[in-house]
């Protein structure tokens, strides 16, 4: 499971005295404890899809903030943000190509966009950027 190794990858962090990677994991850590306790249950781990969702929406927040701090020319944190995307992105499974995605919409039987983006989110949650998804299906 991947909170499991969440969890090792922080220890061994700590262990090895990594401040840029015990950062990351520490953010994500909350956000998962933040992410059980809206659903009610801080014990029961989440499922891998709900990881891959807060995986996901954590790298875009570091983008955004990799952004501002390449405007104002802070090197030094760009390339700390570089370390914790590159980290973040090791724990999100195979993503699907575009080809992928066309591929599965031709071989539906119902094309409609709320049809596909649903069976999407249902069967590849965490697989797919559902953007893409939108833009393959628009292509078609």
């Amino acid at each position: 499971m991947i909170e499991e190794q969440i969890k090792k990858a922080n220890i061994e962090a700590m262990k090895n005295k990594d401040t840029v990677a015990r950062a990351f994991f520490s953010v994500l850590m909350n956000k998962i404890l933040l992410e059980k306790i809206a659903k009610g249950d801080r014990e029961k781990p989440l499922a891998d899809a709900e990881l891959s969702n807060i995986i996901q929406k954590t790298i875009k927040e570091l983008s955004d903030e990799k952004e501002n701090y390449s405007k104002v020319g802070n090197v030094e944190e760009v390339a700390n943000i570089d370390k914790q995307i590159d980290i973040a992105k090791s724990y999100l499974p195979k993503m699907f190509s575009a080809d992928e995605i066309k591929k599965i919409i031709l071989g539906l039987d119902d094309k409609s966009v709320p049809f596909v983006m649903k069976h999407f989110k249902n069967n590849f949650n965490g697989q797919v950027d559902m953007r893409l998804v939108q833009e393959v299906l628009k292509s078609l």
